[in-house]
């Protein structure tokens, strides 16, 4: 695999992971703290980690770009 789309690929991945695990503590602990929400709104739980994620992942990828010497 060529060297620039490993990097890509690479840190897609890993923001989307990160943004994976940020998503989904933001939805338990801040989000919807104050309502009783157990078990209910799956899809929305899982399009808002996955929207957080992507933007993430964008992010880390934009970041790791500008920041990349070769």
């Amino acid at each position: 695999m060529p060297r620039m789309i490993s990097f890509i690929l690479t840190r897609l991945a890993t923001g989307f992971a990160i943004g994976c695990a940020v998503g989904f503590v933001v939805w338990e602990n801040g989000l919807l703290s104050s309502t009783n929400t157990a078990g209910t709104h799956y899809l929305a739980q899982g399009l808002f980690i996955y929207f957080f994620a992507s933007t993430m992942s964008m992010g880390y990828l934009a970041t790791a770009l500008l920041l990349e010497e070769e």
